[in-house]
């Protein structure tokens, strides 16, 4: 048997691309933790305004603890509720899994009130 200067060759084609599809596999993923994030802060922040603005008619402290309550129930963290005559404007923190690369909590804001 003779050996030719291109035997295993392709084992090393092979081994770059998987490493190649190992790292786009894990580029995508942390695009997809990011974007969960932000969709579910935007969620959370949306229902708590509209649970806080449900429950202003028992004062501000009801309804920013209505907006807390679900933004906890969401597994989201309310950073600011306050309360503009009959608006509830909150803002809300939901964490990146997956955040070892710098990617911060996902952060969104809502407004809710009657309507003019």
């Amino acid at each position: 048997m003779t050996l030719q200067a291109d035997d295993g060759i392709a084992t090393v084609f092979s081994c770059i691309a998987l490493a190649g599809i190992v790292a786009v596999t894990g580029g995508l993923l942390h695009v997809g933790s990011a974007v969960t994030a932000r969709h579910t802060a935007q969620s959370s922040a949306d229902l708590s305004a509209l649970a806080g603005a449900g429950a202003l008619e028992r004062g501000a402290e009801a309804g920013c603890a209505a907006a807390i309550d679900v933004a906890t129930r969401m597994r989201t963290v309310l950073a600011e509720c306050t309360v503009e005559d009959w608006d509830v404007i909150v803002q809300v923190r939901a964490p990146v899994l997956l955040s070892r690369f710098g990617i911060g909590d996902a952060e969104a804001s809502a407004r809710a009130g009657p309507v003019d």
